[in-house]
């Protein structure tokens, strides 16, 4: 019986040691003794901050509080004024998203970039603010509707429609040329509905073979660039790839299909 009273008493004094080593001495909860911060964060260690991010490393409570986490609002304190990410077509929908954590995560160490796209939940914020930001019988909520009503027809999650099998169906109601237009590569040639050939998790399409080099019709997929109506495309097509009849439309001349830089009889050429 002694000897329970002993281990309930050394319980009880290593105990209150620990509630000062981690509570604080003080009841503000900060202290300068041995430790300094906040006891939520002294309990908390996820990991390194990205090298942007490390400045913060050791003042959590600049993005977290001790019952919510990390919010919106405190990254849009710091982020809110970047022109370049707002004015640009691929990234504007930071004006009006809302919500930064399903695409930036943070703590997987100092040298990981604290972005990673997700397009599934890009969409699953856009049917959220067709719901919450409008009325419930107007307009939005109509779209809304039919948007889960077709999602709910192509389920199971990961197979998208027929012309769109490598999307969630999710992701297949995502208008691609809102963000991505400003870099197609075909010019118009194919539409704006990048998923017909695209994914989401890689932009290269590891199946496609490009024709035969013997083919001519390079018209049917590539279009010229506004470089090739200019003085550029004599200066290239003479100087460099030494074919000073070549029309605009006869890239198969200067071009090979291994790269669109890699020119016959010269190799890659970095200015072109």
């Amino acid at each position: 019986m002694k000897l329970w009273h002993v281990a309930t008493a050394a319980a009880i004094i290593a105990a209150s040691f620990g509630a000062y080593y981690f509570l604080g001495g003080h009841s503000g909860g900060e202290r300068s003794g041995v430790l300094s911060k906040p006891a939520w964060q002294r309990m908390a260690l996820p990991g390194e901050l990205s090298k942007p991010h490390a400045f913060l490393g050791h003042n959590c409570a600049a993005c977290h509080t001790s019952a919510k986490g990390v919010e919106a609002a405190d990254c849009i304190a710091c982020h809110a004024n970047n022109e370049a990410l707002l004015q640009r077509q691929p990234t504007a929908f930071h004006a009006n998203v809302g919500s930064c954590r399903e695409c930036h995560r943070e703590h997987r160490g100092i040298d990981t970039r604290p972005t990673d796209m997700d397009h599934l939940a890009l969409a699953e914020i856009g049917l959220r603010h067709l719901k919450t930001d409008h009325s419930p019988d107007g307009e939005n909520e109509r779209v809304r509707n039919d948007l889960l009503a077709w999602i709910g027809r192509h389920q199971p999650a990961g197979h998208g429609s027929e012309c769109h099998s490598s999307l969630s169906p999710q992701e297949a109601v995502l208008n691609c040329a809102s963000c991505h237009s400003t870099k197609d590569r075909h010019r118009g040639l194919f539409g704006t509905d990048c998923a017909r050939c695209h994914g989401t998790t890689k932009w290269t399409i590891p199946e496609f073979r490009h024709p035969s080099p013997r083919n001519t019709e390079c018209a049917q997929c590539h279009q010229p660039p506004p470089s090739h109506t200019m003085m550029h495309f004599q200066m290239v097509s003479a100087k460099v790839a030494r074919q000073p009849a070549a029309r605009v439309d006869q890239c198969f001349l200067c071009h090979q299909t291994t790269s669109w830089n890699d020119i016959k009889g010269v190799g890659y050429y970095r200015h072109h």
